[in-house]
């Protein structure tokens, strides 16, 4: 009867391990099930040259450069706040009541900075997939970047991080423990890993109600982690996108001569636990790809856009600076005669619980369209040139 046991799991030990990972991202996203993730393209050759406008291709979570596609959306930072992050969404289409994706083939580039400030980071990442898998089957693509935050936690610098975020991260750790203890039972399957390996089980000045939450974050997040691996692998630093350029903080004229294809990978590399535990330079540092504000003060004329115009001539085909990182008080805004435009609004509830706010970019530069700031009350017209830049605001009640 024992063998017999045996030789059934030895021929389903990856159904069986696939039920399991459903039913840990089950219980720890919230009630969530994950479409199958869609076949993506092998990496493309880097090239200098910005793609032709036209169809976009499969989502390739590898690509840096994308043609102009029909409607392009922006959204700023979402720290850990899954309501106003799904009001974001909504506020643009992109999903409806149930929240599946209703975007069609728009393209949605969210900038960055899902962590700390919130206790929702985990259902974030979750829904950002499920929508990710759905766009794709729709023909639409989500793009989701790294910010300041991702970075920090990878290293383990959880300073911004809230007791809800380590308390949702110790609930992650026992799923994902059950879950591994599930797979156990099979001979089939190899033992998993102890996700706490070389994790200290004391800390220095930390209180004993805080460690169990601190060990998981760092179990989770740090680089090869089961976290960082799932979700922040696919993530990129910049990208290009038709005459668009995004990132989280801004970029140096160091950074383009650096590549930005070779900053996507080496981030990548780092993340999944093959280049260490430190972060690269280039995400370090009030000069990092991440965490510079040259452009993003709220006073334009502090703005560096001398450097801002360099940086972009260096880019083929860039007309502009996408940026989250800073928050806009008075909502989406642009400055440098339009090439620097600011994001983020600091919508999250522990981050200046501001109004949903998200660009709408529409048509491609040889059109008169739209990009565009969205409320259900309101749409501002940020500039028209060859194309219009709209900010769309919510009306909350």
């Amino acid at each position: 009867m024992e063998a017999n046991h045996e030789d059934s799991c030895k021929a389903l030990p990856e159904l069986l391990s696939s039920f399991v990972d459903t039913f840990v991202d089950f219980s720890v996203s919230g009630g969530l099930f994950l479409p199958a993730s869609p076949t993506s393209p092998s990496p493309p050759p880097a090239t200098s040259a910005t793609p032709q406008d036209g169809a976009l291709p499969p989502p390739d979570p590898f690509r840096t450069r994308y043609p102009t596609p029909s409607r392009l959306i922006a959204i700023g930072d979402l720290h850990g706040d899954l309501e106003k992050s799904k009001q974001a969404f909504r506020l643009a289409g992109l999903i409806d009541a149930a929240d599946r994706w209703s975007g069609g083939s728009s393209t949605v580039v969210q900038v960055g900075d899902v962590f700390d400030r919130g206790g929702d980071e985990l259902k974030i990442l979750y829904i950002l997939e499920k929508l990710k898998r759905e766009a794709a089957k729709s023909g639409g693509n989500l793009i989701t970047m790294n910010g300041n935050h991702e970075i920090m936690n990878v290293e383990g610098d959880f300073r911004f991080a809230t007791r809800l975020g380590f308390k949702e991260f110790e609930d992650w750790a026992f799923w994902y423990q059950m879950g591994n203890k599930m797979k156990t039972l099979c001979a089939g399957l190899p033992n998993p890993k102890d996700i706490f390996e070389g994790i200290p089980r004391a800390f220095h000045g930390v209180k004993t109600d805080a460690l169990n939450g601190i060990r998981a974050r760092i179990a989770a997040l740090r680089p090869g982690g089961p976290v960082s691996t799932k979700f922040l692998t696919n993530n990129l630093t910049v990208v290009v996108a038709g005459d668009s350029v995004f990132v989280h903080g801004g970029l140096l004229p160091q950074h383009v001569d650096y590549g930005l294809e070779r900053m996507n990978k080496e981030v990548r590399d780092w993340i999944s636990g093959s280049m260490g535990r430190s972060a690269p330079s280039y995400c370090k540092g009030r000069d990092a790809v991440v965490w510079l504000r040259k452009y993003s003060e709220e006073v334009a004329s502090k703005c560096d856009c001398s450097t801002l115009e360099h940086v972009l001539a260096t880019i083929p085909g860039a007309r502009r600076m996408i940026m989250g990182h800073t928050i806009q008080e008075g909502g989406i805004n642009a400055i440098c005669e339009n090439r620097a435009v600011r994001i983020d609004v600091g919508m999250s509830h522990g981050c200046g619980n501001g109004l949903p706010e998200v660009l709408e970019i529409n048509g491609n530069s040889q059109e008169v369209v739209s990009i565009a700031g969205f409320t259900q009350v309101r749409t501002r017209i940020l500039f028209q040139e060859y194309i219009d830049i709209t900010a769309i605001t919510q009306h909350v009640h």
